[in-house]
Parts: C-alpha cells; structure tokens; sequence
C-alpha cells in the first residue's frame, strides 16, 4: 500500500455540494478514526466547493474530476485514484457519529466473504425515525422491488431498536457502504449507465451472485438528509428509478426467471395510470420514457449480464411475495408485518 493512503479511504462525492460540506464534513472530521483519511471526490462542481475545502478543511484530500459523471461513474473514477484496502462510499448529506466507523470494520474482518457492510441510518430531519434509503438493511422482493428492514415503501419506521442485531440483508445503501477496494474492482465497480440511483442495489446483487454476502451493522449510526442530488417528486429521479431497476432486474436474474420482467413492466403500468390519476404527468411520462429505453437497450443490457447458478430465491434478503400487494392491498406497513422476524435476521 503507497504510504500516502491510510488502511481506509473514506470518500464523499460531491457536486455543487458546498452547502453540504459546509454542514456535514465536520461531523466527518471530529470522529475521524485512526488510519483513515477523508477523500472529497469533486464532480466538476461549478460552485466554490473545492476553494471553499481548501481553505478550511487541508487536511481532507481532493479529487477533482474533469466533468460530471454522475453519481455511479465518479465514484469509479475517485476509487481508481485511491489505494486503500477498504472504501467507505459516503454521500454528501450524511452525518456521522461517535465510533462509527471500526464497528463496520470490524465485520468486514471478521470474514472475508463479506463483500459490504452499512451501518444505521437514521434520517437527519427526523432523529428517531430510520432513513429512506438503506434503514437497518435493504431487501428485495420476486418482483425486483425494493424496501428494507425499517421502511417499505413511503411508511418508515421509528428505531425501537428492534433491529439491534447484525444481520445478512440483500443490499447496502449508497448513503453509506463500506466495499473492499479489491473486490470492487473485481466486479467492475458500479455500472455507469445507471448515472444515479439504483447503483448499489445492482452492485449487492452482483456481489451475491459472485458469492459474498451484504451485511447490516447496528453498531455504526449515522445521519441521512437525503435528496442532496436530486429531490423527491423530481421527474428524472423518478424516470432514473423505474429505468435502472428494470435494467438490474435484467441484468441478475437467471434466464429462466426473467419471465418476471414482463410482469415488472406491467406493475410499473398501474403506477403509471396512478400518477396519471393523481395529475403528475411528468412522472408518468417519466415511467414511459424508462420502458423506451429499456426496450431499445435490451441487448446490450444482456451483455451485462452477472447470473448467477444461485437460486435467487434462496439468498439471504429474498421475499418471496409481493410487497406491492402486501402494502396496497393487504395495508401491511411494517417490515416485520411482512417478513417473519426469524426470516430476517
């Protein structure tokens, strides 16, 4: 390892991202660990982000990227320029906390079959209640939706602690993923093509299906504003959300099951009709502008293709069911109403 870079590297992405840097590096800073350094990996800001880092923060490390490449391409451009064993992905809106740091450490040393592990996470606006993206650990559903440990859905959970235990869970959120640098590059990083939202799922998956597993620590608490890039209700998040999760679904399902997809786009039909009922016209458009490019880009999303000779069905963080129907239909709001707690931890 160069003598320059410390055991972990952990890394922020930022774009036009000075008002998040100014409110959440120092949390960063004041619980740095020993053997870690902070990386800020600039997307090409047009904002006084990196003078306003060098200014006040030296000690941070900078990596200035030489256009936007989005949320999933920059961190493979930053982690290439980094040479440390271990990458924590870290948003530009999260908050950490005391010690939160070695515990997620820890797990990926105590068995190197792990391929990533997060931490809690809590929402920033709302202390006591779990975050959006990632909670206490994410799962999926047969039909490739996604929901976690502590939120399904819009519906999230207060933390009462019930998911105090580390867990196996499917995937790990992007607001806070600890990879090795290795196994990352092994598997070529996060796809590109997905620009922003979805990339991690995807990436977890690809680490299941090349045998590692996903874990969950609750011994690591940070804080997720959420929307720092881009805000709920935004037509491009919603278009970025149905595209990439159609393309995940194709790219790491088994041949024989990708029967699914047809049933997938049909679900993402009725959503659509819903957005059209409840007048949000550009989401509509927004489902039907991710089916034309997941029609048009078809094959060359099979080339992509990772499956695995595991049963998808069997991995850890797997339900079998529908939380479409649970939720809508059956009003189950809970992550615990859904999935027998034996089943989850």
């Amino acid at each position: 390892m160069r003598d320059n870079w410390s055991r972990t590297a952990v890394v922020i992405l930022c774009w036009n991202g000075r008002k998040f840097l100014e409110e959440f590096i120092p949390s960063l800073l004041q619980f740095q660990s020993a053997d870690s350094d902070i990386v800020v990996a600039d997307n090409a800001s047009t904002d006084d982000s990196v003078s306003f880092l060098l200014k006040n923060y030296p000690s941070v490390k900078i990596i200035r990227l030489e256009k936007n490449y989005g949320f999933a391409e920059g961190y493979n451009q930053a982690i290439r320029k980094i040479d440390s064993e271990f990458i924590v992905m870290v948003n530009q809106d999260v908050a950490v906390t005391e010690n939160w740091l070695p515990p997620l450490i820890s797990i990926m040393d105590s068995d190197h079959h792990i391929g990533a592990v997060h931490p809690r996470i809590h929402a920033r606006l709302q202390p006591e209640h779990f975050e959006y993206a990632g909670a206490a650990g994410g799962w999926i559903d047969k039909y490739g939706y996604t929901f976690c440990r502590g939120r399904v859905f819009d519906a999230t959970e207060k933390d009462h602690n019930q998911y105090a235990h580390t867990a196996e869970v499917f995937w790990a959120s992007g607001a806070c993923m600890l990879v090795r640098k290795k196994v990352f590059e092994q598997l070529n990083g996060l796809d590109g093509d997905f620009f922003a939202h979805m990339e991690e799922i995807d990436f977890c998956w690809r680490l299941k299906n090349a045998g590692y597993k996903i874990m969950y620590c609750p011994d690591s608490v940070i804080y997720h504003l959420g929307g720092g890039s881009l805000p709920h209700g935004n037509p491009f998040k919603t278009y970025l959300n149905f595209r990439n999760n159609l393309v995940m679904i194709a790219k790491n399902l088994p041949e024989k099951r990708k029967r699914i997809l047809l049933a997938r786009i049909l679900m993402d039909q009725l959503a659509a009709i819903r957005f059209l009922l409840s007048f949000h016209f550009s989401d509509f458009l927004a489902v039907q502008k991710a089916h034309l490019y997941f029609i048009t880009h078809l094959q060359q999303i099979k080339k992509k293709s990772t499956a695995s000779i595991l049963q998808f069905s069997k991995m850890k963080g797997v339900y079998n069911g529908s939380i479409v129907w649970d939720y809508f239909v059956r009003r189950k709001k809970l992550f615990s109403e859904i999935v027998l707690e034996t089943n989850a931890e």
